[in-house]
């Protein structure tokens, strides 16, 4: 059969495999070990698995070097795997499995697992276990329970070795524990670890920084230091700029430098935040340019420093260099959009870019805002006055959960409120789940800008009762509204409550109060808080110079000025619009013309619109339109609105219906929804008596929807405020005071009073104008005052508009016939009619030469 050629063999290739050889433990074990040297650890927990469902299981060293393979590579998860296994086998494990244990459970932040496992522990704790344990709390931000198992290590007879010092020393690195940590201190000082260990070094000085804000006890340690690394220079760096002194900070990276070390990205971004707050933008640059050269520039962290420094160190605002750097970075966080963000938001008049970024930053997708971004780009919506963007912003902060913190809270409650909805601020408001000094602060001045002092004084209450204590600026946001409103008494009031707060010299406080007396009226008490101030700052120059210039005390107001450069303050913008304001309204033309000329070439202050709108308002006053149209097109820049209606006005009083028309076309031709402008223009033809001319203006406003703003005089009396309008019947006493006002007519008719008809301007018979004159706001505001205060309180009334000339002359007469004092605060033309007793004296101190 041998030879039988029919018989053939399968070729080798086809034969079946043969099987497998059987996995004994040992083939398991070393395949574990294997899988464990070359970090395949979710392998070796499968092996792990497969050892345990054949019933065998490794032994305590190749557990051992598990746990800590998954421990070097932060798998906890794995870990903890390892450990139920460890359990199922019964093995008894020894204090370095159980030390490794204790560092799993604590780094994975179950402090209590960790706990439980010491404890169980034994004779098998040793100095290994205790400063894991400390460690562990110390880890977990629970620094008590730290130090008392330090205190317990001690106790048991154990010396601390520098791992313990660290972790015992972090623990005590906040004010309530540093004293403990100054003992602790002393002890690593007599074991000799100052000096021989830097981590325990930089452990000491993070408490001394943190804890109590000591940096020159940090900065002693880190002197004493024998041996220091890039790690403990940029902490020591960091601390400097996070502790307020930068300049140090800088003087130790250019130490550093000298000592030959190389810095880090931690290092480099604590100098340029350090530059950052500084301003100094050379030392910035110079710092980019070596970033870029060592490649440090590619760290994330390094960038988003760069793109805060250029965003605050630019000038003129610019945000291109801090936009370049954003642009190059490979990648963006939270941290770097917000940075960027944020820069064209306090850049001024970057708002719609942030806009477009942070719309750009949410499609994206990958990253979320966090409650910086959103306060930022909250700003940006407030200081666009875009309700609309806004709310949909709130809309995704509520999505993402952070509307109720604190920042985002405050930020929503601003944007509500510069954007007309105060009810949507106190919604923003109430909502929050911690409302601080800042959120409270927020919702009064809200209140207070929209004139709704019940409400703030409500809140003041509020914050009163929180235990909170209203800040100074809760107490100038108040002030600040009672001064809108004229509302004396609530000043009084406010006032009263600031010297029972401690707060009667604080510099910001007076100025407030200056600012306040001076608006509602009341000079004498304004320059009295002037006068008893401490000290003075060019706000506090200025409010008074503004006072006095407001109350027609021109000269008054220019003595100050004289004496405000004598003491040695530079005066800003705003000084000179109140300085010009006064030469204006006292008609001080060439004294005018010296200060123009002087605020640039004496302080280097370039004259702004509101400066020539002054200066256009003293040659107007004084009848020199023609000299003053010549100022308007000498101007190096095109006139504004607020210069062309300034210039109609004076058109208005001097009757020059020609160059009136020309100041009226000029603004409509840069707004032709200027309502003010047909009013003005309509107001100088009914002066001159062409009737076809105003019906034709008032025509053109009704076809155009345009509405003139309507006037209104208010007074408050008792803490109410009582409001008028021409010809008002609502108010409850409005029969007496019609009744009043015809005894008053009649009365001051008598002194010498002659109804001004040409204030009317309106095509009717003489009687008619008469009877129109008395029932204008400011008229029927005062007659109410007189009817229901006493004889020794003086009346206040504020309008919103000018005070007609007849009714600044019946008021002078008012006072003689009734013996009263009597202020009437124009807010435009910032005039103060004001009357003294007796009536045989009676005196105006207004700023229309009267």
């Amino acid at each position: 059969m041998l030879n039988n050629p029919s018989l053939t063999l399968p070729a080798p290739a086809k034969l079946p495999p043969p099987p497998p050889p059987p996995l004994t433990s040992d083939h398991l074990h070393r395949r574990l070990i294997s899988q464990i040297n070359v970090g395949h650890l979710p392998k070796a927990i499968s092996t792990l698995d497969l050892m345990a469902r054949r019933g065998s299981h490794p032994d305590l060293p190749t557990y051992s070097l598990l746990l800590k393979s998954c421990l070097r590579s932060r798998r906890f998860h794995l870990a903890k795997l390892v450990h139920a296994h460890l359990s199922r086998s019964h093995l008894r494990p020894d204090s370095l499995i159980l030390n490794s244990l204790i560092s799993v459970y604590s780094k994975s932040g179950d402090f209590e697992t960790a706990r439980s496992i010491f404890q169980t522990m034994g004779p098998k704790r040793n100095l290994v276990s205790w400063s894991a344990m400390v460690s562990c709390f110390a880890n977990n931000d629970i620094p008590l329970e730290a130090i008392s198992m330090f205190v317990d290590m001690l106790e048991e007879g154990y010396n601390a070795n520098e791992f313990c010092y660290a972790s015992v020393i972090r623990a005590c690195s906040n004010p309530e524990l540093v004293g403990i940590g100054r003992v602790v201190f002393g002890m690593v000082v007599k074991t000799g670890y100052l000096e021989s260990d830097v981590c325990i070094g930089s452990s000491l000085i993070d408490m001394f920084a943190k804890g109590s804000g000591e940096l020159g006890d940090a900065y002693k340690v880190f002197e004493k230091m024998a041996e220091t690394d890039a790690v403990t220079w940029s902490l020591m760096i960091t601390r400097f700029v996070q502790m307020g002194d930068p300049r140090k900070a800088v003087e130790l990276f250019m130490e550093m430098l000298s000592n030959g070390l190389m810095p880090d990205q931690f290092s480099l971004s604590g100098v340029v935040s350090a530059c950052t707050k500084l301003g100094s933008l050379a030392l910035g640059k110079q710092l980019h340019s070596w970033a870029e050269r060592s490649r440090l520039v590619l760290d994330h962290c390094v960038g988003c420093c760069l793109v805060d420094m250029y965003a605050k160190c630019g000038g003129d605002g610019s945000m291109s260099d801090s936009r370049k750097v954003f642009d190059r970075m490979r990648e963006h966080s939270v941290v770097s959009w917000t940075a960027v963000i944020t820069g064209y938001v306090q850049s001024g008049g970057g708002d719609e870019e942030a806009v477009e970024l942070f719309v750009k930053m949410i499609s994206g997708g990958h990253v979320s805002p966090n409650h910086f971004t959103f306060a930022s780009i909250l700003k940006a919506c407030a200081n666009l006055s875009d309700r609309h963007k806004g709310g949909q912003v709130h809309s995704l902060a509520v999505k993402l959960g952070l509307a109720s913190v604190n920042c985002v809270g405050n930020s929503l409650i601003s944007m509500y409120a510069r954007s007309g909805h105060v009810d949507d601020a106190r919604k923003a408001f109430d909502v929050l789940y911690e409302k601080n000094l800042i959120s409270y602060n927020a919702i009064v001045d809200a209140y207070a800008k929209h004139l709704d002092t019940e409400g703030a004084f409500g809140l003041l209450h509020e914050i009163e009762n929180t235990g909170l204590g209203a800040s100074a600026f809760t107490f100038a946001s108040l002030l600040s509204g009672a001064a809108s409103l004229c509302a004396v008494d609530k000043g009084e009031q406010i006032h009263s409550r600031i010297i029972k707060s401690g707060f009667e010299s604080n510099q910001s406080i007076c100025n407030a109060l200056v600012s306040m007396y001076s608006r509602c009226g009341n000079i004498n008490a304004a320059f009295q808080v002037f006068n008893k101030m401490e000290d003075w700052n060019v706000i506090s120059w200025t409010s008074m110079i503004t006072g006095f210039a407001k109350h027609g005390y021109a000269a008054r107001a220019v003595g100050l000025f004289d004496q405000m450069l004598g003491a040695g303050l530079k005066p800003n913008e705003i000084t000179y619009i109140a300085v010009l304001s006064a030469c204006s309204h006292a008609g001080l033309i060439s004294e005018g013309w010296k200060h123009f000329k002087e605020m640039h070439q004496q302080h280097g202050i370039v004259p702004r619109m509101e400066h020539y709108a002054c200066m256009v308002d003293l040659l107007g006053r004084s009848g020199s339109l023609v000299e003053a149209i010549e100022f308007i097109n000498s101007m190096p820049f095109e006139a504004d609105a607020l210069i062309w209606r300034t210039f109609l006005g004076a058109c208005r009083v001097h009757c020059d219906v020609e160059l009136g028309k020309h100041a009226a076309k000029m603004i409509m031709k840069q707004n032709p929804h200027d309502s003010a402008a047909y009013s003005l223009l309509s107001n100088l033809y009914a002066s001159t008596g062409q009737w076809e001319e105003v019906a034709n203006i008032r025509k053109q406003m009704k076809e155009k929807a345009l509405v003139k703003e309507a006037g209104s005089s208010w007074i408050e009396v008792k803490n109410k405020m009582h409001k008028f309008h021409v010809g008002d019947t609502s108010h409850p006493k409005a029969q007496e005071i019609y009744d009043e006002m015809d005894r008053l007519g009649s009365k001051i008719k008598k002194l010498g009073y002659v109804p001004d008809t040409d204030y009317v301007l309106h095509e009717v018979d003489e009687e008619q104008k008469e009877y129109y004159l008395f029932q204008h706001s400011e008229k029927l505001a005062v007659t109410f005052g007189l009817i229901s205060t006493s004889k020794s309180k003086t009346i206040r009334v504020f309008k919103n508009l000018r005070v007609c000339g007849d009714c600044h002359t019946a008021i002078k007469y008012i006072s003689k016939a009734t013996g009263r004092e009597i202020v009437n605060y124009s807010s435009v033309d910032l005039k103060l009619c004001q009357t003294v007793t007796p009536p045989t004296m009676s005196i105006c101190r207004c700023s229309v030469g009267c």
